[in-house]
């Protein structure tokens, strides 16, 4: 049975600056288009195991860290994964993502495990297997939390941390066809477990152009925002930087940017929420090089659902920016 590892982990370190979207300028994952699982672990209770989930070993459950809602990792070496209606869930072109916080001053590390077909997996260090380790630049050794990103395109992997691609892996034997999750957890003894929060599958991935060129509109679920706000997160910009490219290379294009919402919240906030977003996203690609006469904005709240908001993920399809050809 043959293996692959990749190991996933942050270095102590002195710096400790804010990513800003500048930083994230040269950052090219671009998720997929249709969102297969998504758990932001809302509306759990704590103190039990993550109901999305399969405990695979060790022990995990809901907790609350610094205000947000977690997976936390109260044993080492605890694994879990997504609890799916197929054993074989993941296509043949995926991208998986989540935000993981590191301590920096414990024995830590993130394990995604990649499952199925040829036993093709992507987790920790053995001796007699096939290792792949994936480390940031020192800038991006800091403390708090980092944004986990992996794309998977026919045998091809691509790993990030944060706005650093640590791992380019161009032929994957096997095929994988399902994931886990393991944390080393070296604080879980000292009451400073890992945790992990906003994980997201996404089935991509035909390219934006031929998308626009196909369907006249490219819908994207990789432009995120702060909840609530209009403050666009930085791993968006691995799509913007696509779209701002695209553009570039395609001068004659006009597009209307338009957002969408779930239906939580008031209507007419989710309304107003939108076009703010929508604007946002133009000043982005404004700062990005595009000729603001070529973007116009709207915004549509929750009026266009995709889907009937009843699941994670529904909502998660549901919230979205559009970007229709004029």
């Amino acid at each position: 049975m043959k293996y692959l590892y990749v190991l996933l982990l942050a270095l102590p370190a002195s710096l400790s600056a804010q990513d800003t979207l500048k930083a994230w300028s040269r950052y090219d994952f671009v998720a997929g288009e249709k969102i297969i699982f998504e758990d932001n672990f809302s509306g759990e209770k704590n103190a039990e195991f993550p109901s999305r989930w399969k405990l695979l070993s060790g022990n995990a459950e809901n907790a609350t860290f610094a205000g947000e809602n977690v997976m936390s990792f109260v044993k080492q070496n605890s694994e879990v994964a997504p609890r799916m209606s197929v054993e074989n869930y993941l296509p043949e072109i995926f991208t998986i993502e989540f935000d993981a916080y590191y301590y920096n001053k414990f024995n830590e590390a993130f394990i995604v495990k990649l499952g199925g077909g040829n036993n093709v997996s992507v987790r920790t260090v053995k001796t007699d297997m096939r290792t792949f380790t994936g480390s940031p630049s020192e800038s991006n050794k800091t403390a708090g939390w980092h944004h986990i990103a992996l794309s998977y395109n026919k045998g091809a992997l691509k790993v990030y941390f944060d706005h650093d691609r640590v791992l380019n892996i161009p032929a994957l034997e096997g095929t994988p066809k399902n994931f886990s999750i393991q944390a080393i957890s070296g604080g879980a003894a000292k009451g400073s477990p890992s945790v992990l929060k906003n994980v997201r599958v996404a089935e991509g991935g035909v390219p934006l152009y031929d998308r626009l060129t196909t369907d006249g509109k490219v819908i994207t679920r990789g432009i995120l925002f702060d909840s609530g706000k209009s403050t666009i997160k930085p791993e968006s910009m691995g799509t913007l930087n696509e779209i701002a490219k695209m553009m570039k290379d395609h001068p004659e294009l006009k597009l209307s940017i338009e957002g969408h919402t779930d239906s939580d919240g008031d209507d007419a906030s989710n309304l107003q929420l939108s076009k703010d977003r929508a604007e946002a996203v133009k000043k982005t690609l404004i700062d990005l090089g595009i000729d603001g006469a070529r973007l116009t904005t709207n915004g549509f709240g929750e009026a266009k659902p995709l889907n009937n908001n009843q699941t994670p993920e529904d909502k998660a399809n549901n919230r979205r920016v559009e970007f229709i050809r004029l």
